[in-house]
Order: C-alpha cells, then sequence, then structure tokens
C-alpha cells in the first residue's frame, strides 16, 4: 500500500492540512497527521486506537474500538505511520456512511 497512498486516502476523505501541528511531510510536501495526532482525532471522535508491530509479518496493525470496548474497525500497514494514516481514513468513511 504504502505511506502515500494512506495520505491519499485520508485527503479523499475531505482532512486537511490546515492547522500542521503533529504532521509529517512527504517527500512532494503534502502534510499527513502523526501517530499522536491520529490518536487524538480518534478520541475526538469517541473511538480508542491500539497500533502494534506484528513481528511474525513485520507489519503494523491498527485497530479501534467503540465508547464499550467493541472493535470497530482495523487495517494493517507496512510501517506504524501507513497504518495510523490508513486508519483515520477509514474511520473517517465510517463516520460518513453512518451519517456522523
Amino acid at each position: 500500500m504504502g505511506l502515500e497512498f494512506a495520505v491519499e486516502q485520508l485527503f479523499a476523505t475531505g482532512w486537511s492540512a490546515l492547522d500542521t501541528r503533529g504532521c509529517g511531510r512527504l517527500s512532494d510536501g503534502r502534510a499527513y497527521p502523526e501517530t499522536q495526532r491520529v490518536e487524538r482525532e480518534f478520541a475526538d471522535a469517541g473511538l480508542t486506537i491500539s497500533i502494534r508491530h506484528i513481528q511474525l509479518f513485520d507489519c503494523y496493525r491498527a485497530e479501534w474500538r467503540d465508547s464499550t470496548g467493541s472493535p470497530a474497525g482495523s487495517v494493517v500497514g507496512h510501517t506504524q505511520a501507513e497504518a495510523a494514516v490508513y486508519a483515520l481514513s477509514q474511520m473517517r468513511r465510517a463516520m460518513v456512511a453512518v451519517g456522523v
């Protein structure tokens, strides 16, 4: 997938980098939220996210839960940043789908 793809997916949800605090930059200059900012955005939506390294497959799994602790979604990525950004894009898509 790649971080660039994850960032493209995030921008496709309408996310913008008007406030670049807590953001990294791709080589082309586009800003993307770093892991701590992603965690804050999930918290603002009433969700918790955890990102862990899966050593067996050398990847990162991002999993988020709702306020009751029930699983709400998960994604995998090659890097922690990729998994975090892609998770945020998928969470934002899900929120739009349910009308939040």
